[in-house]
């Protein structure tokens, strides 16, 4: 027994000195007060974490904040750059779907009427586009014809025109010698030609060849009829391509976007109603020939912004002079520069404004913008691109602050009868 006794003691103190290593192991160690660290790796890292609060108390709060969204200006910046870039190379292609969407606005609302009432899609979708291409041709032979019709009348017209204005430079006021006409002459002709390329910018350039030209009316006439018949399903389609979270208020967007642009086209037929109805009416009272066919002209120039409405002026000028002389031509040419003030001051900033829903000054600004990157075909999409872009982005805003969604723009131009 005393050799049981002496090994189960033994046990005993083995099992209590591993007690005790254990509890010696988790016991905390009492730190050493430290005056300098030991480590320079210590010391590194130290530094390392504590460089950003450094940073963030060093560099004043408005510096940080303007940093972070310049950087995220900047890229914006660069994206839009890239993307102008991308549409200034297919304009070929841009340009006419911008045409279409425009044409697209103007008939759906007939395409809507006679779906109401049982017409089927494809059918009057084409009856529509078909009948706008109609009376848009119908317009033009009707001016061209009735041009043709006067042409030996004007061009006697003309002649004593130009000769009652030799005569009277000659004997009037100014006294000018033949050789002084020859030089005005001259000067007018080298003028134009030197002015040649600046005048005719804009208006041609999209389209440089025949070929161009009618492609161009063709792709305008084919994407016209796709939008007309399935606009709607086409948007779903790029909607669906969307974030599930993102489709409701994207489709809802375009569909309020979509209304402005209609209002916007039907802003502009009044704004060139009322230019031709103006000059028409002026040119009837001073009965200058072919009054009809100018108002004609004057309507459907004022569809292309700053040079359709000079051009079509310019004729109306040219035709009072040769018809009726030069008192009823500068009456004439005070008549059209009136009505074009009064359009580009009044109506169309206010029409406009009321009808896309914005400023009367950033229709104004967006048109010079749009002239200055884009030419003539910039300054003719300007206006809906920004009518739709505000319609948009405010119905988005108005989402994410769970408000109300704005109303359509609402005017008696866009009125439903």
């Amino acid at each position: 027994m005393g050799k049981f006794d002496q090994a189960r003691e033994n046990i005993r103190r083995a099992y209590e000195a591993g007690r005790a290593t254990v509890r010696a192991a988790h016991a905390p160690v009492p730190e050493e007060p430290v005056d300098e660290p030991t480590s320079t790796d210590n010391t590194a890292h130290v530094d390392h974490t504590s460089v950003a609060s450094r940073d963030d108390a060093e560099v004043p709060h408005a510096l940080r904040l303007g940093a972070a969204w310049s950087w995220r200006l900047i890229v914006i910046l660069v994206v839009l750059g890239f993307l102008l870039w991308v549409l200034a190379k297919l304009h070929q292609v841009v340009v006419p779907i911008a045409i279409a969407l425009l044409l697209s606005a103007l008939l759906s609302p007939a395409v809507s009427w006679l779906r109401r009432r049982g017409v089927h899609r494809s059918l009057a979708t084409a009856l529509v586009l078909i009948g706008g291409v109609l009376l848009v041709a119908g317009t033009l032979t009707l001016v061209v014809t009735e041009f043709i019709n006067n042409y030996a009348s004007l061009a006697d017209s003309a002649q004593t025109g130009l000769t009652k204005i030799q005569d009277w430079l000659k004997g009037g006021m100014f006294h000018l010698s033949d050789a002084q006409m020859s030089s005005v002459v001259s000067s007018a002709q080298k003028w134009l030609t030197e002015n040649q390329s600046t005048l005719t910018t804009g208006a041609i350039a999209t389209a440089t060849t025949a070929v161009d030209v009618i492609v161009s009316i063709f792709l305008i006439l084919f994407t016209t009829f796709f939008f007309l018949r399935d606009g709607d399903k086409i948007w779903r389609f790029l909607v669906n391509l969307l974030p599930r979270d993102a489709r409701l208020p994207m489709g809802n967007a375009g569909q309020q976007s979509w209304l402005t642009l209609v209002a916007y086209v039907r802003a502009t037929i009044l704004v060139a109603f009322i230019d031709a109805v103006g000059i028409g009416v002026g040119l009837v009272i001073l009965r200058v020939e072919l009054a009809f066919a100018l108002a004609a002209l004057v309507f459907l120039g004022a569809f292309i912004p700053i040079v359709g409405a000079t051009l079509s002026g310019t004729v109306a000028v040219l035709v009072a002079l040769v018809t009726r002389g030069p008192v009823t031509a500068l009456i004439v040419l005070g008549i059209v520069i009136g009505v074009q003030q009064l359009e580009g001051h009044i109506l169309q900033p206010l029409i406009m404004g009321r009808a896309v829903s914005i400023h009367p000054l950033a229709v104004i600004l967006s048109i010079a913008a749009g002239l200055v990157l884009a030419g003539i075909i910039g300054a003719l999409i300007a206006v809906p691109l920004v009518a739709v872009l505000n319609t948009g982005i405010r119905h988005l805003a108005a989402r994410r602050r769970h408000e109300p969604d704005p109303p359509p723009p609402t005017s008696v131009v866009v009125g439903e009868g």
